[in-house]
């Protein structure tokens, strides 16, 4: 449960933890009309980026040298998850995208975000924005999905267009 909301924004009461629809929810305390706190999960938008024939990955700045995955951000208010996803490649690699297709809609449920991702096509000159240090080219052949929420979306791909070698090889973390 999210805790980072303590006061009703409308009234300024406590919220507390309250039986919601069967469900656990933070209300006010003074009136639970006044808000309810759904915590609903984040449309995250998610780009298996083509390039020059081959797949970009990414790695955040954040991140450990050697951990890549696909172009992902927040859905804005307002833009579609078709304008979100350009608009996401375009702001962290610079590159101009065309979207293919859909590839499927992930739960992933430890961050509590929707995955909606995307088969792009994109062209252009490489530039990195400051949350993304370091991209790598990766042949279709040689891409290997990884046990959870974008990798499902790789694995799913690359099933869709006939690879199958890569899938049963799916790349294992240690706990």
């Amino acid at each position: 449960m999210n805790q980072e909301f303590r006061f009703c924004p409308v009234c300024g009461a406590d919220l507390d933890i309250q039986l919601i629809h069967t469900e656990k929810r933070l209300a006010c305390t003074l009136d639970k009309r006044h808000y309810i706190h759904y915590d609903n999960p984040k449309p995250v938008v998610a780009a298996i980026v083509e390039y020059e024939g081959e797949i970009l990955l990414a790695r955040n700045a954040r991140w450990p040298a050697g951990w890549f995955a696909l172009i992902t951000g927040f859905l804005e208010r307002g833009e579609t998850p078709e304008e979100g996803i350009i608009r996401e490649v375009k702001e962290e690699i610079g590159l101009d995208a065309r979207v293919q297709d859909l590839v499927g809609v992930y739960p992933f449920l430890m961050r509590n975000e929707l995955i909606i991702a995307y088969h792009v096509i994109a062209t252009g000159e490489i530039v990195l924005e400051d949350e993304i240090a370091e991209v790598k080219k990766v042949a279709k052949n040689k891409l290997v999905p990884w046990p959870y929420a974008t990798g499902d979306a790789v694995r799913d791909w690359l099933r869709k267009i006939g690879i199958h070698d890569n899938i049963d090889k799916t790349i294992q973390f240690d706990k």
